[in-house]
């Protein structure tokens, strides 16, 4: 057999049947067996496995339910159903719960042999597709990162050199400064690549649930576990695990986090046994922890556990360098997802998105380019096609623009005005002058002041 075999899981409580799927595969693939669905739940997040043979009919777990567990969370995993009878129901249920096939014990032995052959091969497929797809996106997300302004280079710099340390890290920025991608940049250089990444926003969990979410619970823990649940920390098992918005944790939940890092082990809700659990941590925060302590939200014992490696994400205001290159990035996320063809920005245009304050940051500029390419049918955004309050706030930031600041915001209201007239005109420049009570040299000479002249193909003077 290969070194490079592909890894073949049976899961059935029947010895005979267990030993003659071995028998059928062993030559070719590496065959693990279990004889529970808590056992090939076990197998599963110890062993890499590559495919399934799940007896529909299990003790404890059934069939059906490990299905869910496993398409939910190891979703690579091919999974064939076998059942001792031909139940249609059954069959339709595990083929909309995902399985690729579904046989009953009555196989023929090279039937069987090849639908395994052509699941793999499926799954072969998939793999390359998902690992295409993380290198766009890891492409994209290096692109988010990196910038020519030396903030971010220091910061790129020293994640790439602390990937691989199994220290907690601590990100603190504003709100839309990019730290998660900050670490997914960690996760990507640490080693752990293919392991799982698993990302939790404290802040959109309810309170009630939280502890449920990153510790798993057992069946009947509390009303509504109508089975055992697995948490996040036991999901980012060899991987890295997210906790963003860290503050929000309740200092009950803070200690008991506290734990989980420093014994490496974590309790599910209503369970009775420590789990051992193994993952990198990374934490992030948009509020000055420091204060936090001393306020009494947060403990010091497990601000000082976590803030091992220190991570500060400068706000976008702090790397107006990176704008343009930002910009640049967006155009093209957005022209692929609306096929348009925005190819550019002006200069003019530039010039004021790298004089904004950006208090949602890179989130608010990538909202903004989003907008933009979904609303204009040119292939190139100009200062006219910003919304006016970026002019307004740039205009209010100088203590010597008053006069301009009134003067843009007359031409802003007339603009607007003679371009509704057109409008209810159906653009008809005559017979606008006529409705405004102007003469049509007068309202040319406006819309010539204005810029409005770009309209002119869809003009009729008479």
């Amino acid at each position: 057999m290969s070194p490079t075999a592909k890894t073949v899981l049976i899961v059935d409580d029947d010895e005979g049947m267990r030993d003659t799927l071995t028998a059928i595969l062993k030559r070719r693939y590496r065959v693990l067996t279990a004889e529970t669905g808590e056992e090939g739940l076990e197998v599963i997040r110890r062993e890499h496995v590559d495919l399934m043979l799940l007896d529909v009919r299990l003790p404890g777990i059934s069939g059906l339910d490990l299905l869910t567990i496993v398409r939910e969370n190891f979703s690579l995993i091919e999974v064939i159903m076998v059942s001792a009878l031909t139940d249609v129901e059954v069959a339709v249920a595990a083929m909309k719960q995902g399985a690729y096939h579904y046989i009953t014990k009555e196989f023929d032995y090279d039937g069987l042999r090849s639908l395994v052959r052509n699941a793999l091969e499926r799954q072969e497929l998939s793999r390359q597709v998902i690992t295409l797809n993380a290198q766009v996106a890891e492409q994209v997300e290096r692109e988010f990162v990196l910038g020519p302004s030396k903030p971010m280079r220091e910061i790129v710099d020293l994640a790439q050199r602390v990937a691989r340390l199994p220290a907690t890290v601590l990100i603190q920025g504003e709100s839309g400064t990019g730290k998660e991608l900050l670490a997914r940049l960690l996760h990507r250089e640490s080693g752990r690549g293919s392991a799982p990444f698993i990302a939790v926003n404290l802040a959109a969990v309810p309170r009630d649930l939280v502890e449920s979410s990153l510790f798993g619970h057992e069946r009947g823990a509390f009303t509504g576990a109508m089975r055992q649940q697995l948490g996040k920390f036991e999901l980012a098992e060899g991987g890295t695990l997210f906790l963003d918005e860290i503050a929000d944790l309740g200092l009950d939940l803070q200690a008991k986090l506290l734990r989980a890092i420093q014994e490496g082990e974590i309790e599910r809700v209503g369970g009775t046994k420590p789990i051992k659990t193994e993952f990198r941590l990374v934490v992030a925060t948009n509020v000055d922890l420091d204060r936090a302590v001393k306020a009494g939200r947060f403990r010091d014992d497990l601000y000082y556990r976590i803030n091992v490696i220190p991570f500060r994400m400068p706000p976008l205001r702090e790397r107006v360098e990176d704008i343009p290159a930002l910009v640049r990035l967006f155009l093209t996320r957005y022209n692929l997802r609306f096929r348009k063809e925005v190819r550019e920005v002006s200069a003019s245009a530039l010039q004021v998105l790298m004089e904004q304050q950006w208090p949602g940051n890179v989130r608010e500029l990538e909202n903004l380019i989003e907008r933009l390419v979904a609303v204009v049918d040119k292939t190139r955004l100009t200062d006219e096609d910003l919304p006016f309050e970026y002019h307004l706030a740039n205009l209010t930031r100088r203590p010597d623009s008053r006069n301009e600041l009134l003067q843009a915001a007359c031409e802003t209201f007339e603009r607007n005005f003679i371009l509704r007239a057109l409008e209810r005109s159906d653009w008809n420049v005559s017979a606008t002058a006529r409705y405004l009570g102007v003469p049509l040299s007068t309202l040319k000479h406006k819309m010539g002041r204005l810029e409005i002249r770009e309209l002119a193909k869809r003009f009729r003077t008479s």
